[in-house]
């Protein structure tokens, strides 16, 4: 049995009249008339009692019009919902981000516009260690990274860049370059003891700048924990400047270094071939790319 028997037989349940059904149906009624008595031998039971002036529903078709037309409600439910999981109206999306990307804004941004435009798509958006995030790309596990440039991808993940800053200093209070003026020159931070956050180009360049080989005694992962550190006299370390809009931790002085800003970038990462439509849409609306 098919759902074309199910709906032949609704239309015959709906109108008590073979010829009126077979005419909705478009097709002859003698036709019709077979494919309801192949129902009939299918279920071992009388569906309608007919006479030369009526049709009339057994207490066994009543039965079954009320499960027929439950499946065909049921059926034209998981066909609507195909399709509009096929537009990347439904679904489920996995993010994986660095501290980086949601204290720069550019997190919340993406995700508040996507969720506008497609609300039924359950977004999940979970901290994790920068180094692990290719991998878990790759597996499957994170469908979208938002992290901070630069990073070692394989090539079968893509970054698209978000969002541009510089690098700064994060002091104690009680660091006597704290209460200076004007950028601190790298050179100065020779002898320093430096926290270093995930992502390590700014401290490198400023070494490399000032020419010394940086004592790193802390590498706690997160910019909050690297604050935390700095905070109660760990060391200095060398940060993205969003956070001086961002974070007022007690006892930490941000300082603008000398020279020319390092640059460093927050980028959306993601798989260069992905087959998940709500997906696809996430990565089209980061990346400018048409709306398919």
């Amino acid at each position: 049995m098919e759902l074309r028997h199910l709906r032949y037989f609704i239309a015959v349940a709906e109108r008590l009249h073979f010829a009126q059904a077979a005419e909705a149906l478009g097709i002859a009624p003698p036709t019709l008339t077979v494919q309801i008595q192949e129902m009939e031998r299918a279920l071992q039971a009388q569906l309608f009692r007919r006479t030369r002036r009526s049709v009339e529903l057994t207490p066994a078709g009543e039965a079954f019009l009320a499960e027929a037309r439950e499946t065909i409600a049921q059926f034209e439910r998981a066909l609507h919902v195909g399709q509009r999981a096929g537009r990347g109206e439904l679904g489920r999306i996995h993010i994986g981000y660095v501290g980086s990307a949601a204290f720069s804004g550019i997190l919340q941004k993406q995700l508040r516009a996507f969720r506008k435009a497609r609300p039924h798509v359950l977004v999940q958006a979970t901290e994790h260690p920068m180094g692990e995030l290719p991998a878990l790309l790759e597996e499957g596990r994170v469908d979208v990274a938002f992290v901070r440039l630069p990073v070692d991808l394989p090539p079968s993940l893509r970054a698209h860049v978000l969002a541009r800053d510089a690098f700064c200093a994060a002091l104690p209070a009680e660091h006597p370059l704290a209460a200076a003026t004007g950028p601190i020159k790298a050179r100065a931070l020779a002898g320093e003891s430096f926290v270093v956050p995930e992502q390590e180009l700014g401290t490198r360049e400023i070494a490399r700048r000032g020419r010394f080989n940086p004592r790193i005694v802390s590498a706690p992962g997160t910019l909050l924990a690297v604050l935390t550190q700095v905070s109660v006299g760990v060391g200095v370390a060398i940060v993205p400047n969003v956070l001086t809009r961002v974070i007022n931790l007690p006892n930490v002085v941000f300082k603008t270094l000398a020279g020319e800003p390092i640059a460093s970038e927050v980028a959306a990462v993601f798989r260069k071939f992905e087959h998940s439509p709500a997906t696809k849409k996430l990565i089209a609306q980061m990346t400018g790319a048409p709306d398919q």
